[in-house]
């Protein structure tokens, strides 16, 4: 899901999370986005980025710089090198900016806004849509959930119809808990977060935080869910047959508030590592991208990325 998620539902602003800086796992080179550095960035002034400039200039070109007496081919690898890093502090301090602008909830209906049920594609695909019933960190259905089914923006469905036609062949399966989210629902969240008198679900969602950390660490008030193009799941192993399929063991379940549901967790197995590492490759061969607090968590990757929020609910 996306309640601020860098512990987890995080998307803390998470699509926002769609320009954030990306944070290299252990897992063979593979990539996750990490909301800290996005973080950092957003507190970045004009003025803190002149002095950087300024800093890039003086080391690369000032008269006591460390390039002197260095072969010119170097000096040029050393300016591109600059360059580069200059333009992605511009890119970054830009879209910082624009996070501070109230995001905009479409009025488009399902069709309007191109998303389709991923069981219109794969029929039979696995689903548990925790938002729809009681099972989640909240305790009660959530508003906008009117029906458990599994929306995404079409290019999105397809690319995880891939990824599940993939694992068949390998006889495992997806299993999902959310998709397209209501911006309606991420509102709700937010209304649960402040109410610290209820604290039913601690012990099974966030038994070593304070809930009144949740807000603003784990959950947020803008969810990459509601744009139709990320995606709560885990993966299963099937008998030889494609059935009798069981969940992998991934360290922790859908929705833990907590360090351990990081994907690169040092607190992890290593057979846990392994079971998440194989489903993070699975995904990223059709271009989803995990969220680095959550290992549950993958955005498809989209040129240009969604920004439109919906609230239409599922039904």
């Amino acid at each position: 899901m996306l309640v601020n998620k860098n512990p987890s539902k995080v998307e803390q602003h998470q699509n926002l999370s769609t320009s954030f800086p990306r944070k290299r796992t252990a897992f063979a080179g593979l990539q996750t986005r990490t909301p800290q550095v996005a973080r950092s960035v957003s507190a970045m002034d004009g003025a803190s980025l002149s002095s950087v400039l300024g800093v890039v200039r003086t080391k690369s070109l000032g008269s006591g710089s460390p390039l002197r007496g260095v072969r010119n081919d170097e000096k040029t690898l050393v300016g591109k090198r600059m360059t580069i890093l200059v333009a992605c502090l511009l890119a970054l301090t830009a879209a910082a900016a624009n996070a501070d602008t109230p995001p905009q909830i479409s009025p488009a209906n399902m069709a309007e806004a191109g998303m389709v049920d991923i069981r219109s594609l794969i029929p039979d695909i696995a689903e548990n849509i925790h938002y729809a019933g009681s099972d989640n960190f909240t305790g009660a259905p959530v508003p906008g959930y009117k029906a458990a089914k599994c929306f995404l923006l079409k290019p999105a469905a397809e690319a995880l119809a891939r990824v599940e036609h993939a694992l068949r062949k390998q006889h495992a399966r997806l299993k999902i808990w959310d998709c397209y989210r209501p911006a309606r629902a991420v509102a709700a969240f937010v209304r649960w977060a402040h109410d610290l008198s209820d604290t039913s679900t601690k012990a099974e969602h966030y038994p070593n935080v304070d809930k009144s950390k949740l807000l603003g660490e784990y959950i947020a008030p803008v969810s990459g869910h509601s744009r139709g193009a990320t995606v709560d799941l885990t993966m299963m192993q099937c008998d030889t047959h494609g059935r009798h399929c069981k969940p992998l063991d991934m360290g922790t379940h859908f929705d833990m508030f907590d360090p351990l549901a990081h994907t690169d967790s040092p607190d992890a197995t290593a057979a846990q590592h392994a079971n998440r590492e194989r489903l993070l490759h699975a995904m990223a061969a059709q271009g989803f991208e995990n969220y680095a607090a959550e290992w549950w968590h993958y955005t498809f990757t989209m040129h240009p990325q969604p920004t439109t929020l919906y609230d239409v609910p599922v039904h």
